[in-house]
């Protein structure tokens, strides 16, 4: 009889158990899908609620220390009290009635009441009761305003000398035998006075003698309009020996 080598085998039997492996597949895999769906369906029919997520995160993390509220701000500054001081009390003056009756009233002292009817010489319309030697029409409100003095030359003509006096030769610059012209700028009043001498060009041993003779010189008024006014002009004083 023959024998086949390796027939005992499962894996060689083909006829005998093949209906029992496909059997034993089946059942397990339902009973897989068995296990399974109740591990999916059985938490779902409870009716404890899940853990929020929040929890599950503060056991893992540490919530980290609030910080101190800041101090609070130092309080405002007492005002300052200002004591007003009270005012002095208002005396009220009484009028006494004098103990004497004054036979006449005199008038007070320093006080020029004026002349009565008038001064003699006085001026028809004048106030009653003026004052012997008081101005006519008052004080001025105002001075006249000064007149600026003008540059001889153009059409204001040099005015003419009326009084020379010759300069004095100082004896230091006779002894030195200095001589010389010294030009002085000199400013003439409208009265003809000269008020104010400058050098221009001079001789140091000669410039003070030159302007003490240029101040005592005189000269006629010079007209603007018909108007006299201060003028400006240059002069020359000529030192020389004899």
């Amino acid at each position: 009889m023959e024998r086949k080598l390796f027939a005992d085998l499962v894996e060689s039997d083909t006829k005998g158990h093949r209906p029992k492996r496909s059997l034993f597949f089946t059942i397990s895999v339902a009973l897989h899908a068995i296990g399974l769906l109740a591990v999916v369906i059985v938490p779902l029919l409870q009716a404890q609620e899940l853990p929020e997520p929040a929890a599950a995160v503060k056991a893992f993390f540490v919530e980290p220390a609030a910080a101190p509220p800041p101090p609070p701000p130092p309080p405002p500054p007492a005002p300052k009290v200002v004591q007003q001081q009270a005012p002095p009390p208002v005396q009220e003056t009484k009028f006494v009635a004098p103990v004497e009756v004054p036979q006449e009233i005199k008038p007070s002292a320093g006080i020029d009441l004026g002349v009565e009817g008038g001064a003699a010489g006085g001026v028809e319309g004048g106030v009653a009761g003026g004052v012997a030697g008081g101005i006519v029409g008052g004080l001025p409100s105002e001075p006249p305003p000064p007149v600026q003095a003008v540059r001889v030359g153009g059409n204001i003509k040099e005015p003419t000398k009326t009084k020379n006096v010759a300069p004095v030769y100082p004896d230091i610059a006779k002894q030195a035998r200095v001589q010389g012209i010294v030009i002085l700028e000199c400013t003439i009043s409208p009265q003809g006075k000269v008020t104010d001498v400058k050098v221009l060009r001079g001789i140091p041993l000669l410039d003070q003698a030159g302007i003490d003779a240029v101040k005592q010189w005189q000269y006629t008024p010079t007209l603007l309009n018909g108007v006299p006014v201060p003028v400006i002009m240059t002069v020359t004083v000529n030192f020389r020996l004899n």
